[in-house]
């Protein structure tokens, strides 16, 4: 097979600053397609092709397939590779992974109305809607910790701290996951938002760890829907961005009972929904509003 794509590639590139210039090297992150084939028996199907930092590939392929309906759990997979068709590009083979089920057939993709086909900026585009999460049966999240303000203070910079390809290239995304007391239990990094979801939901599920009603999503961009849905799938009930959150991510939080954090930075934030579970002074002050069990 072909040499394995990293998660970053190295440039050369010329720095101009006031009235001089230089020759530098830099790092990029890397940016490839990846196709996600389903397989199950003897039908195989090429279902989604994204654009994706390399790097938990596997993850990525099995938590898009969990957030889109397809997996229910670990033990839905049977198997995950890399292509090794003898027709395949050699510098593609990596490019492509196969998710093979634990059926004799494929399920009915009939719901899926089409290919995904995505790219790192914007993720599944269409389905956008409220209607379609209730039609899929997605519960309203009950419970969950409650967190104090400071806690959530502390969180991006503990992201930032564990990205190590966007030391170098300051161009990916991060998806952190954290516990009730703010300790990290898994980042992933990735160009697209949604893709650093997906790898953080994948890791879960083949770590037998959804749902994860006790955790905490921190990612390092804007809340979009995409994120919303992923992150309401896999149980979680509280979800912060660094940046702005959109109008229907918003209305994802409302009518699903999740917690939502927007610009989350320094010793600031505003809260958008599920207010219940972040605790302040004055909630100690004056007695907090206990969610529900």
């Amino acid at each position: 097979m072909a040499r394995r794509p990293g998660s970053r590639v190295r440039a050369k590139i010329r720095v101009i600053e006031d009235s001089s210039q230089a020759a530098r090297s830099d790092y990029l992150a890397t940016e490839e397609p990846l196709e996600v084939r389903l397989a199950a028996g003897a039908e195989r199907k090429t279902i989604a092709v994204t654009m994706r930092t390399p790097g938990s590939d596997f993850e990525l392929a099995v938590g898009f397939l969990f957030s889109e309906g397809i997996l229910a759990a670990g033990e839905d997979v049977l198997s995950i590779r890399y292509c090794t068709d003898p027709d395949v590009d050699a510098e593609q083979q990596y490019n492509i992974v196969t998710v093979e089920l634990n059926a004799r057939s494929l399920p009915d993709l009939k719901s899926l109305e089409r290919h995904f086909y995505t790219s790192s900026a914007c993720g599944v585009c269409g389905k956008a809607t409220l209607e379609s999460l209730e039609l899929r049966g997605c519960p309203v999240i009950t419970g969950g910790p409650r967190v104090p303000a400071h806690l959530l203070y502390s969180l991006p910079d503990r992201l930032r701290a564990a990205q190590g390809v966007f030391e170098s290239t300051g161009g990916l995304h991060a998806a952190g996951l954290f516990d009730a007391a703010g300790d990290l239990i898994c980042v992933r990094e990735d160009v697209g938002r949604h893709n650093a979801i997906d790898k953080l939901v994948g890791w879960a599920l083949l770590a037998g760890r959804l749902p994860l009603h006790d955790c905490i999503v921190v990612v390092s961009g804007r809340a979009s829907y995409e994120i919303m849905q992923k992150c309401l799938v896999a149980g979680v009930p509280i979800v912060c961005a660094v940046s702005a959150p959109s109008s229907l991510a918003t209305s994802v939080a409302e009518s699903f009972g999740m917690t939502l954090v927007g610009f989350l930075r320094g010793q600031r934030f505003n809260v958008y929904a599920g207010q219940e579970r972040v605790v302040t002074e004055s909630d100690v002050l004056t007695g907090p509003v206990v969610a529900e069990p």
